[in-house]
């Protein structure tokens, strides 16, 4: 996964070079390095992390927090992976194993009578993609992949394409299509080869420009001149939807964990750093730039958020960001001492603040700060 899609991701091309990407907002390249401290921190994160997941976390059956279904299970050995545990490693070995007991007639991979079917299948993708070095799984990836595709709002030509759930995916028995599944099969599909110009990925490409406070001509909604900020919301189908809440006039709040979705989807479907909608995002970003909450949502969603901030500043390939104020962070130190921070003894994390979307749960919150602190060196 991380050979195809960062190739296909490339837009810095000189690790020196400063990019200005709008006005005085600039994103610089790769051209810092953790410190030996950062990276001494790091290394000791992980190791407790990896030894917790595989010495308490982990069930006799091979799965992580199974009660809730697959998805967590395909979360933990992806970071598991990232990390440097191989697929032969018994604890990884153990949870393909249970991942492959979900696979479905329809080349779906998810729990018997499940409403969430998009977000398990995408994520048993993403983790197969990882442990397949040779090939093993070519046959679950491909028929998963068919069946997401399949699922998709429009795939099958009776949703138009100027509704507002056209090109998303979701779950629920109402399948509402939202920005956090659109962007797992956005990922999911390109982690499995698709290209960017991919029908599937572009279709998803119309649904995430409408779920951005963003008048364009990509994106007519109601809701795209009512705040106009750049950022992100959870959808625009179905009378529309923030987890951020709503404006007086109706404006659907833009937060973070959904910004930087986002933009990483907008980059995996091949926009050009210089389009508006990238540009207005990166300019939220730099109003919102934190990692010790989720802006817009407080310490709600704080661990999904921080590794989808690492990832998509990943996919950008830069090292800093400057913020509204002129100050310049290096994210990757940021984020590293903000999960030192809050890592607990036994080298789990959960979000103490707020349970919310699962975050209670210390195998999920391991597993997104694990894959977070992956982006910090591929």
């Amino acid at each position: 996964m991380r050979q195809n899609t960062f190739s296909a991701l490339k837009i810095i091309v000189l690790g020196t070079l400063i990019i200005s990407l709008f006005g005085d907002t600039v994103l610089h390249a790769q051209t810092v390095q953790l410190s030996d401290k950062q990276n001494n921190q790091l290394n000791t994160m992980k190791s407790k992390a990896v030894a917790y997941l595989q010495g308490i976390g982990q069930a006799e059956d091979g799965s992580f927090s199974g009660e809730a279904g697959p998805g967590i299970t395909s979360i933990v050995t992806v970071a598991l992976i990232r990390n440097g545990i191989i697929a032969e490693d018994p604890a990884v070995a153990k949870a393909l194993n249970y991942l492959l007991g979900f696979r479905r007639p329809d080349g779906g991979i998810y729990q018997e009578g499940s409403l969430y079917r998009n977000y398990e299948t995408c994520l048993a993708i993403l983790c197969f993609v990882e442990a397949n070095s040779n090939g093993k799984y070519d046959e679950v990836i491909e028929r998963a992949n068919a069946f997401v595709r399949k699922i998709q709002v429009g795939s099958d030509g009776l949703v138009a394409r100027n509704k507002d759930e056209f090109g998303g995916s979701g779950y629920g028995k109402h399948k509402r299509p939202d920005l956090s599944n659109t962007t797992f099969l956005i990922e999911a599909l390109r982690a499995a080869g698709a290209s960017a110009d991919d029908e599937a990925i572009q279709r998803a490409l119309v649904f995430v420009s409408r779920s951005q406070n963003l008048e364009s001509e990509h994106n007519s909604t109601k809701f795209a001149p009512k705040i106009n900020d750049g950022g992100f919301y959870y959808t625009p189908a179905a009378g529309g939807t923030s987890q951020a809440g709503e404006t007086a006039n109706g404006g659907l709040r833009s937060y973070a964990s959904m910004t930087y979705a986002g933009l990483k989807s907008m980059i995996y479907a091949g926009v050009d750093r210089d389009d508006q909608r990238v540009k207005a995002a990166l300019s939220w970003i730099r109003k919102n730039y934190d990692v010790s909450e989720n802006p817009g949502m407080g310490a709600s969603g704080h661990y999904y958020y921080l590794h989808t901030f690492a990832k998509t500043l990943r996919a950008l390939e830069v090292d800093q960001v400057q913020d509204a104020d002129g100050q310049r962070h290096n994210w990757r130190g940021d984020l590293i001492s903000e999960l030192s921070r809050r890592q607990k003894r036994n080298g789990s994390w959960f979000n103490a603040r707020n349970t919310r979307w699962l975050e209670g749960d210390e195998n999920l919150v391991t597993g997104y700060a694990l894959l977070a602190l992956s982006y910090c060196r591929d």
